[in-house]
């Protein structure tokens, strides 16, 4: 039979000594974790192995024996590592050893405790397989659910047999403390025992993190705490309302809402959704909970890494912003911007008002129409004016929110947006109400034609029947729809186009936020730098195949492709992406069902 020994490569040239490591009989592997060189006492072999069992919950033992005959002149040397098997006893006892002056090795494993018939204990065939120990204990083995398909050339065997090498490195991190240059009984190889370096910075780093993390996590908890506060006291207030304030008028109530639009405010602009969303990022980075995982961890790293690049990009704009005075600049191009784009609207309404394209349309409907809209974009010229005085300091201190973040600035801008182009909104709402009403009423007039009629309580089509008036009626009415429908359809078709205008501007700088706030940059920058520390599998790569001689193979992590990364480790957004298809919002433009922006909320009702 064939057995695995799993060898660190950093011991390939330590001296002769005992094997120390994990038995996985399941996988019939010998993970190597270290050896331990003489001089040494048996019974401080037995109790350093007995801490590492206790403070890992791994079950370290005596693997065998280690002999590099390269460095070791006496042939006797070998020999008396073997007798150490009389004092460590494990089944299948290893005894590798490294022949001087070649390359070549010697792997066997021997059995003591099987047979009692006398004669030569039986032996297996030893395939030895190197390993960084280093990259292996750094690494995070992924599970099966986000791993990518084989490729062609290479290895990837399933991650059930890997996960015990893995773990088993992983959690024997307490064997590893000591170098060489400390004064322990028991003197060790492994991946860091030439000396561990140390940084001032870091250490001071890590003594001053505990107490700021503490002080910021209670701020933000007290203001989460007061806001808080505010909505329950509130709430309690208009429960008294409601139960025992008899007297009061009806009409309080809304009063008393209206004092405090805070939630009103917080579901309709933008700012206030990523601020909310910010704050809760900066609770999770500053929480002084401990992670209970490599996932929580990771996501703690995404968002420090997400704030700090939001921070500092917002910084660099706000240096822009106000320099070689770039806010006047704004300021004086905005209400010329929107004297303009009201002159150009009132050309497209006087078009309308006329023979589009040279359609004939309804004289009577297309003049009422025309003239409302024209003046509502009277209305809102007026009130640019009246703000114009305003508008440098609101964008100063617009500004200013840069500071907070790119994330916050965009979007106040897309707030900015939606303010300026209100009056866009309202004629597509105008517009979409009137050529809905009329396709529902011709449908409606359509089914009664056919002698169907809607089933209210069924929700569904029932056969009617329907006298001589009641059709006279409906026919009346369905030729008045339809001779009215094409006016209504093109202010509607007009309207629409506008909107969808700027619904596409805000979602160009919605998609832009949310790429900063859900784009995992720490794990993006790990997976570039340090591809080891994401492992998919392993593969492996053949480093002697002779006759006679046992195999040896090299044992390298593959990384985790770049789209397991991002889905893998890919923040939440502050919004909800409706997932419509093509179909569906054709159908809603159609029937002249509203189209919200990209992001649906939901009300909370309590």
């Amino acid at each position: 039979m064939v057995l695995k020994a799993f060898f660190p490569t950093c011991c390939a040239s330590a001296d002769s000594g005992l094997l120390v490591g994990r038995w996985v009989p399941e996988q019939r592997s010998a993970v190597i974790l270290a050896v331990v060189h003489f001089p040494f006492i048996p019974i401080q072999v037995k109790e350093l192995l007995a801490q590492v069992q206790k403070a890992s919950q791994v079950q370290v033992a005596v693997l065998g024996t280690w002999c590099h005959r390269q460095q070791e002149p006496e042939e006797s040397l070998g020999h008396f590592l073997e007798g150490l098997g009389a004092i460590f006893s494990h089944d299948p006892w290893l005894r590798l050893c490294r022949e001087r002056g070649t390359r070549f090795w010697s792997c066997k494993a021997t059995y003591r405790h099987v047979s009692d018939t006398p004669g030569p204990a039986p032996e297996d065939q030893v395939m030895l397989i190197f390993y960084d120990q280093r990259k292996l204990l750094l690494s995070w083995l992924h599970p099966p659910a986000v791993l990518p398909g084989c490729q062609g050339g290479e290895t990837t065997p399933g991650t059930g047999g890997l996960a015990d090498i893995f773990d088993t490195v992983a959690r024997s991190e307490v064997l590893f403390r000591n170098d060489q240059f400390d004064e322990v009984p028991v003197r060790l190889s492994h991946w860091q025992s030439e000396g561990v370096e140390a940084s001032i910075l870091v250490e001071l780093a890590k003594r001053a993190s505990g107490p700021v993390c503490w002080l910021l996590s209670s701020l933000l908890s007290l203001l989460s705490a007061a806001s808080a506060c505010r909505v329950r006291d509130l709430d309690w207030k208009s429960k008294e309302l409601k139960a025992g304030a008899v007297s009061l008028r009806p009409s309080l109530l809304p009063r008393l809402w209206k004092l405090w639009p805070l939630s009103f405010i917080r579901s309709k602009l933008s700012t206030c959704e990523q601020l909310q969303h910010r704050l809760k990022h900066l609770s999770l980075i500053f929480s002084t909970e401990k992670a209970q995982s490599p996932m929580q961890l990771m996501r703690k790293a995404n968002m420090l890494v997400s704030v700090l690049l939001d921070v500092v990009l917002g910084l660099l704009l706000l240096s822009w912003l106000h320099s070689n005075n770039r806010i006047g600049q704004l300021a004086n191009a905005l209400v010329p911007v929107a004297d303009h784009v009201a002159e150009e609207l009132q050309h497209l309404l006087q078009w309308l008002m006329g023979a589009p394209a040279g359609l004939k349309m309804n004289r009577a409907l297309d003049q009422v129409l025309g003239r409302f809209f024209l003046y509502h974009i009277h209305l809102w010229i007026s009130y640019i004016h009246l703000m114009s005085p305003f508008i440098e300091h609101i964008l100063w201190h617009v500004g200013l929110s840069a500071c907070l973040g790119l994330t916050v600035a965009l979007s106040i801008l897309s707030d900015i947006i939606a303010l300026l182009t209100f009056h866009i909104y309202c004629f597509y709402v105008y517009g979409a109400r009137l050529y809905c009403l009329k396709i529902y009423g011709l449908s409606s007039l359509w089914r009664l034609f056919r002698g169907k009629k809607w089933n209210v309580l069924r929700q569904r089509v029932d056969s009617c029947s329907y006298d001589l008036d009641q059709l006279f009626i409906g026919t009346l009415l369905f030729t008045i729809l339809v001779f009215l429908l094409p006016t209504t359809a093109l202010y509607y078709l007009v309207f629409t186009l506008l909107r969808l205008l700027v619904i596409t501007v805000q979602g160009l700088i919605r998609l832009l936020v949310d790429l900063i706030n859900s784009l995992p940059l720490y794990s993006l920058g790990l997976r570039l730098c340090r591809p080891y520390r994401l492992a998919a599998g392993v593969k492996f790569r053949v480093l002697e195949q002779e006759a006679g001689r046992p195999l040896r193979l090299l044992m390298q992590i593959n990384p985790l492709p770049y789209g397991h990364v991002v889905r893998t480790y890919r923040l939440p957004s502050c919004g909800c992406h409706p997932k419509h298809s093509w179909g569906s919002l054709c159908r809603k433009l159609f029937f002249g069902e509203l189209i919200y922006p990209w992001r649906q909320r939901e009300d909370k009702q309590d």
